[in-house]
């Protein structure tokens, strides 16, 4: 989290939210956050997640725009943690920090089920997923925000967190990868039947799974304008990043998880071969992102960034694919 956001937070501004939502005081706790103070909070009526950012970082329409787009979803049939309002009837509530910012208060209901660790992927499950996924994308096509000012930036916007604002400068030869990707990627075409609102980071951290293994979908702080194949492509290289074996795994996973997608949402399977663009743009992103909220590259105590990192830069610096694999071959399955 950013320092300067850090330090402006303090008990005080916990006691407002505790007064905005009537949340008992013995009834919350804290979660962590990477970018926002995170709290799960206990009322007669459920559990509920409750989010506490920054205007500097986002601010109350992008926020409103988030939740906008997360209710519409919700009553569209995807299940989703939808946003709930405040004692105001507030789906975004703003506390001044005392030196000209807000910290900005959302809640959300608590997703049932649990995370689904390494090797827990069932059939089932990756179906479920791409079903997920596909509804999301199919009422993407018909959505409209409720309010022009509402309006989420596109993904290669300068309010998303890119590599270009994060690259720390001894990376220069990975810049030029990123720039080169970012051309690429720039020149596709925005329509929409393969361009809308998407969650840009639907993996298996912001999701729960019950006992059916039906998935519920959470963290939208990231939701942008986006290609529908940038979606997937995130999926895939989280889902594979902790596998010995991408491609094989890439060929068990994405059969399944696309015969889910397909069954609704139509994607025109072209689309397949910006798969491996996308993940090379999310490699990349993640590499600066990690180096910025790491000391001194120091991952001792982020075992998965550490397992990450490892040899990052020569991939990158070499062009070396995060997947090799035959992606026309995918598809007879969208």
């Amino acid at each position: 989290m950013d320092p300067k956001i850090a330090n402006r937070f303090h008990d005080g501004i916990l006691q407002q939210a505790l007064q905005c939502y009537n949340i008992p005081a013995d009834h919350i706790e804290s979660l962590d956050g990477f970018e926002n103070f995170i709290y799960r909070f206990w009322r007669t009526d459920g559990m509920f997640i409750l989010r506490i950012g920054h205007s500097e970082r986002r601010s109350p329409d992008l926020i409103r725009g988030e939740v906008d787009w997360i209710n519409y979803l919700a009553e569209g049939g995807v299940s989703v943690a939808r946003a709930v309002p405040s004692e105001n009837g507030s789906l975004v509530e703003a506390v001044s920090d005392g030196q000209g910012g807000e910290f900005l208060l959302t809640a959300f209901v608590y997703a049932p089920g649990r995370r689904v660790g390494s090797g827990q992927f069932t059939e089932r499950l990756v179906r479920n997923y791409g079903r997920l996924i596909g509804r999301m994308h199919a009422l993407a096509k018909t959505y409209r925000v409720s309010s022009p000012a509402w309006d989420r930036y596109d993904w290669d916007a300068p309010e998303n967190d890119t590599a270009e604002r994060q690259m720390p400068e001894k990376d220069s030869l990975a810049l030029e990868k990123y720039r080169a990707v970012l051309e690429h990627l720039c020149s596709l075409p925005r329509d929409p039947q393969g361009y809308g609102m998407i969650h840009q980071d639907a993996h298996a951290g912001n999701f729960f799974v019950d006992e059916n293994d039906n998935l519920t979908l959470f963290d939208f702080d990231d939701c942008c304008c986006g290609h529908f194949i940038y979606d997937i492509a995130m999926v895939l290289f989280y889902a594979s990043s902790v596998e010995r074996d991408p491609e094989a795994f890439t060929g068990r996973f994405m059969p399944i998880f696309l015969s889910g997608y397909r069954e609704e949402n139509t994607l025109d399977p072209a689309w397949l071969e910006e798969l491996p663009w996308f993940m090379k743009l999310r490699e990349i992103d993640l590499y600066a992102a990690i180096q910025v909220s790491t000391e001194d590259g120091d991952y001792s105590d982020h075992p998965w960034s550490r397992m990450f990192m490892d040899g990052r830069r020569e991939r990158i610096e070499q062009d070396i694919p995060c997947i090799r694999y035959d992606w026309s071959s995918l598809a007879q399955y969208l």
